[in-house]
């Protein structure tokens, strides 16, 4: 069989996966990567267009579509380079905590940060655990799960039944992720969280930088209150 025929393969057991896990048939299309991607796990790039999937950097591309089964998991290692917080932000992390404490709460800035990605075996999705080290106290560590489920084909599961249905686009260059609504998970069903406890919009933007960097950049906004919080961080793939 050749390296093609593999690929046909793969792209067509991956767009069985995804109409079983019910991700909306338009975005179920799966397109066979290019020379410059290696055989991968293509659910990330299936529910974008192909022009925005191509017209990213190689390099994100190749980190978005690593195939993390097996227990193999990725290890990202940088550096905190800002967090902003209004006073509003300050509140909704705290309240955060109740489930789980998915939002920064320190400002520290040059502070050692490390991210892993697992796969999350209960759901074929995958986990993020982020280690923001403090420098007063034991590091913050923060855990969701990227799931391709829900009303847009990925979620990202905070824990506590809470989730948040996220879009992905490709914007200058970057690969952005962006919320499009906030559920609560109670006995089988999925309950759309009203406006008035929607912490606001939150956007993720995975950005190039050149010789095997990238940032990342967290941002929540509020329509009333503004900019919540904003977090930027830059990282260099350390092993996989």
């Amino acid at each position: 069989m050749s390296g093609r025929q593999r690929l046909s393969r793969v792209a067509m057991e991956w767009t069985v996966a995804l109409a079983n896990m019910k991700v909306p048939e338009h975005v179920r299309h799966v397109v066979l990567p290019g020379p410059d991607d290696s055989l991968a796990d293509l659910r990330f790039r299936a529910l974008m267009p192909d022009d925005e999937w191509m017209s990213l950097p190689a390099p994100i591309r190749r980190r978005f579509s690593k195939r993390l089964a097996d227990g193999r998991t990725v290890v990202y290692a940088g550096e905190i380079l800002e967090t902003r917080m209004s006073h509003a932000g300050r509140l909704l992390a705290q309240v955060a905590r109740l489930i789980g404490a998915p939002l920064p709460t320190s400002t520290d800035a040059h502070v050692p940060m490390v991210v892993t990605v697992t796969e999350d075996m209960a759901t074929g999705g995958q986990i993020w655990t982020r280690l923001c080290t403090r420098r007063d106290g034991f590091p913050q560590i923060i855990n969701s799960s990227k799931r391709f489920a829900g009303p847009t084909g990925i979620e990202e599961y905070l824990g506590h039944g809470i989730s948040m249905a996220l879009t992905i686009h490709a914007v200058d260059g970057a690969l952005v992720f962006r919320s499009a609504g906030y559920f609560f998970h109670l006995f089988g069903r999925r309950l759309r969280l009203p406006g008035f406890l929607s912490p606001g919009a939150m956007t993720v933007a995975h950005r190039e930088l050149g010789e095997g960097r990238f940032e990342f950049t967290l941002d929540i906004v509020h329509p009333r209150f503004g900019v919540l919080i904003r977090q930027a961080a830059a990282f260099r793939e350390t092993t996989a």
